[in-house]
């Protein structure tokens, strides 16, 4: 297909969904099964995400290649800049292109536990803007990709410095935003608003995430630092013990949520499934 960013701006709510390499060595076989049902599900693309510093590489870039070459699949890869050499970043993002990947996004990524300080703080590129600009620059032919963040980054000292951050990434090469997990819509829409009045045009897909178990819950909050609205509590108070109801409940609580971004127009929506297609299938059945 090519570029992302043509899908978006046609009148339609573009649709899509996270897979990553499974950590077990048992389970990645199985990968390959769940690419061919979410090709059955038809979503826009699919994003494969990459290690911190390049863990899991070499299976990020062999499910990249099946969803998109056997399976049929639109995809963007994930490729982090935590560790990565310009000579290393030059070299992964070859090995994409061999496999006709066009379309990347660009994250800083979590720190790996055995980097140093030294080795953190004198990294090639501090942040995801920087290797962006980098891409740019060297006029590899890439559709990039960033992330935004509808609760502001956790690492930021406010949120007037986060949406800044998020202007510079478009500023320098990022063509579509994809949402960090939310929970409540109207956080979703006031990020789009002081974007917007930054002056910023590239089209946004809302990160929506199904809760399925109230231990996922738990887990999902610490990772993004988003809140939990009062009625998503309560489904968790109310049937975190039953796990069949928590999880019909956890779904029908995101259909709600996508349903409603759709209905506001939102440019897209991006699900992440846990590498669970039956997920993706019931959400994107629901929204479509």
């Amino acid at each position: 297909m090519g570029s992302i960013k043509d899908l978006y701006g046609k009148g339609k709510t573009v649709l899509s969904c996270e897979i990553y390499p499974p950590k077990k060595e048992d389970e990645f076989n199985n990968i390959y099964t769940k690419l061919e049902q979410l090709s059955e599900i038809k979503p826009d693309f699919v994003s494969v995400t990459y290690g911190a510093g390049g863990s899991n590489a070499g299976k990020a870039v062999e499910i990249a290649d099946y969803a998109k070459n056997k399976a049929g699949l639109e995809v963007v890869s994930h490729i982090t800049s935590v560790g990565f050499s310009k000579e290393k970043l030059e070299e992964g993002l070859n090995r994409f292109k061999d496999i006709g990947i066009e379309n990347i996004l660009v994250l800083r990524g979590d720190r790996p536990k055995l980097m140093t300080d030294e080795q953190f703080n004198t990294r090639d590129f501090l942040h995801a803007s920087d290797m962006a600009e980098y891409i740019k620059g060297k006029g590899m032919d890439f559709t990039l990709l960033g992330a935004c963040y509808p609760h502001k980054h956790p690492e930021a000292k406010s949120e007037e410095e986060d949406i800044n951050n998020t202007k510079t990434k478009v500023d320098k090469g990022c063509d579509v935003l994809i949402s960090q997990l939310f929970f409540e819509n109207d956080y979703f829409y006031r990020l789009i608003d002081k974007l917007h009045d930054l002056g910023v045009k590239a089209p946004i897909s809302a990160g929506i995430m199904p809760i399925t178990s109230a231990k996922q819950l738990g887990t999902t909050v610490t990772l993004s630092g988003t809140t939990v609205p009062e009625e998503l509590s309560s489904i968790i108070s109310k049937y975190g013990d039953n796990p069949e109801e928590m999880k019909k409940y956890g779904i029908d609580y995101a259909i709600k949520q996508a349903l409603e971004l759709k209905n506001r127009g939102v440019d897209g929506i991006h699900f992440y499934i846990m590498n669970k297609p039956d997920l993706a299938k019931i959400l994107m059945d629901a929204v479509r």
